[in-house]
């Protein structure tokens, strides 16, 4: 998915979304130990996933914390 796709999500949405993503990188780590995993690429997308969606709920919070001021 896109910055922009994450940035139209609401954060119920993004946090659930990073639940499943965590899982996802943690079922591919066992995988790749055990020498099971197939596409090996895949970790590389599920990390950068999990980053854009901690970005995104980075600005989100900070955006949150300014109109406050």
């Amino acid at each position: 998915m896109s910055v922009a796709d994450y940035r139209a999500m609401s954060t119920d949405e993004l946090g659930a979304k990073l639940v499943e993503l965590k899982k996802e990188s943690f079922n591919l780590r066992f995988q790749a130990a055990g020498g099971q995993l197939e596409n090996t690429s895949r970790v590389r997308v599920v990390r950068r996933d999990i980053a854009r969606i901690k970005t995104v709920l980075s600005e989100v919070q900070r955006t949150a914390t300014q109109e406050k001021k």
